[in-house]
C-alpha cells in the first residue's frame, strides 16, 4: 500500500482500531467497519475509508477477516519492523518512556537513554542504560540509529536536536514544548501535552454546559 496519500488523521486513528481489535476478549472470524465504528463511537463512513486505505481484504456484508486486518494495519504502520531509537533527557517523562514495554510491540526499540546528569557507570532505567551526553554521537553513528526522542526542557531542546541531527538521525520525536529547526531531510513529530490538555478542558467545559442546560 502507498502511504503517501494517507492523512495524518487516518494515521492517528489506525492504532486505535488496532488496539480495539487486539483487545477483543473473543476475536470473531470477521469484523466490519460498522462494528468498529460503533464500539469506538466513530463515524462509520470514515472508519470504512480508513480500513480500505490499508487493507483490501474487506467484503460487502461480511467485513474483514479479523486476523488479516490486524496484520494489514500492523504492516502498514511498520509494527512488523523494528526501528532503533535513543532518548535524550532521563527526567520523569524520559524515565517513564524508557520503562514503557509497549513500544516493542509497535516497532520501536529505545536502545539507550542519555542525560547530562548520567554517571559513567550508566544506571539502568527500565532495562535501558542511561549514558552521559558525551557518548551520544558515538552510539548513534555506530548503531546507525534513525530516531531520536527528546524529553529535555524547552531551553535545551534545540541544542539536543542539533546534536542528534549531526549524529545522523532521520526523525525526531519531540516532547519538549518548542518548535525545532531541522534540515529538510529530518522528520519531526511533536507531542504537546499542553495542547491535549487544552482540548480536553474545552470538551469537558462544553459537556458540562450541555448537561447544565438540559436540567
Amino acid at each position: 500500500m502507498d502511504k503517501s496519500g494517507i492523512s495524518n488523521q487516518t494515521l492517528k486513528r489506525l492504532p486505535i482500531y488496532l488496539n480495539y481489535l487486539k483487545g477483543m476478549s473473543e476475536q470473531p472470524p470477521n469484523v466490519s467497519a460498522t462494528t468498529i465504528a460503533q464500539a469506538l463511537s466513530l463515524n462509520e463512513v470514515q472508519v470504512r475509508k480508513d480500513l480500505a486505505s490499508v487493507s483490501c481484504g474487506g467484503r460487502p456484508k461480511v467485513g474483514y477477516p479479523t486476523g488479516l486486518l490486524i496484520r494489514d494495519i500492523e504492516r502498514f504502520l511498520g509494527y512488523d519492523e523494528t526501528n532503533a531509537a535513543v532518548l535524550v533527557g532521563a527526567g520523569n517523562l524520559g524515565r517513564a518512556l524508557l520503562s514503557y514495554q509497549g513500544f516493542a510491540q509497535r516497532g520501536l526499540d529505545i536502545v539507550a537513554g542519555f542525560d547530562i546528569r548520567a554517571e559513567a557507570e550508566a544506571p539502568l532505567v527500565g532495562g535501558k542504560r542511561v549514558l552521559p551526553m558525551e557518548a551520544l554521537e558515538g552510539v548513534v553513528r555506530l548503531m546507525k540509529i534513525p530516531i531520536g526522542i527528546i524529553t529535555v526542557p524547552s531551553q535545551a531542546a534545540q541544542q539536543v536536536c542539533d546534536q542528534l541531527v549531526a549524529a545522523g538521525v532521520r526523525a525526531i520525536w519531540n516532547f519538549a514544548p518548542v518548535a525545532l529547526r531541522v534540515p529538510p531531510h529530518v522528520l519531526v513529530q511533536n507531542e504537546s501535552m499542553v495542547s491535549s490538555l487544552a482540548v480536553l478542558s474545552k470538551r469537558l467545559s462544553e459537556k458540562l454546559s450541555e448537561e447544565e442546560s438540559g436540567l
